[in-house]
């Protein structure tokens, strides 16, 4: 299965919005295609769902993926559907943890030209090739967001959360940080620099919260969202 995704990856232009491959009335089809497969499909998932995020590039040894396994297949024994990107690292955790569990695994997994491959731990996969439809994905069938240590990516959807929050775009839920030394300094230069000056309010630094051990994040989730 890996290697056919590979090569169907490898198929594809490498740059998703290249105007030079295909003419923007064509994509629109595409677009509206995956927006329609992925309502029709996390429409029927009739459980509260909880995003994890995270590095796609943490191995399997590594303490991280240990933790998130242990809040996924918390999630999981507690009734909520565990949703990820699909790929490996810490979502493959997420996804192994929520699977092993017996619960809904989902992966909404993304082509990319590298590092992205399903990992076989979905037990509800589907697949996208543009991220803003994937994203509108985990915001519409969320009722949390669990964030893992990541990079760009994982960055990206957490402060697009946040924004939509804050701009009252979306219903306020959850947003838990997991791991407190990977992320202090990016709260630090939050409240230091962006609420210092002025870009952002204090009520904004609720938005979230920080949490480490594995049993207090469910627990968290478990009282803000009920089951």
């Amino acid at each position: 299965m890996e290697k056919e995704e590979r090569r169907r990856i490898k198929r594809e232009p490498k740059y998703a919005l290249d105007n030079s491959i295909v003419g923007d009335s064509w994509r629109m089809f595409r677009i509206m295609s995956e927006f329609v497969d992925g309502f029709d499909a996390l429409s029927a998932v009739h459980l509260p769902a909880v995003t994890i995020y995270g590095s796609a590039r943490t191995p399997v040894d590594h303490p991280w993926y240990t933790l998130t396994e242990r809040i996924a297949y918390g999630l999981a024994l507690a009734g909520y559907a565990v949703i990820t990107g699909g790929g490996p690292g810490l979502m493959e955790a997420a996804n192994k943890g929520a699977a092993e569990a017996g619960g809904v695994s989902i992966g909404i997994n993304i082509s990319l030209p590298h590092e992205q491959v399903a990992n076989r731990y979905t037990n509800f996969p589907l697949h996208f090739k543009y991220f803003f439809v994937r994203k509108v994905m985990f915001m519409k069938y969320s009722t949390a967001f669990i964030c893992m240590p990541g990079g760009f990516g994982s960055m990206d959807e957490l402060f697009e959360s946040m924004t939509l929050i804050q701009t009252q775009r979306i219903k306020p839920f959850p947003i838990i940080l997991v791991g407190s030394k990977f992320w202090t300094g990016l709260v630090d230069w939050i409240r230091d620099t962006m609420l210092d000056k002025g870009t952002i309010n204090k009520e904004d630094l609720h938005l979230f919260q920080i949490i480490d051990d594995p049993d207090d994040v469910v627990r968290y989730i478990k009282e803000h969202v009920p089951a």
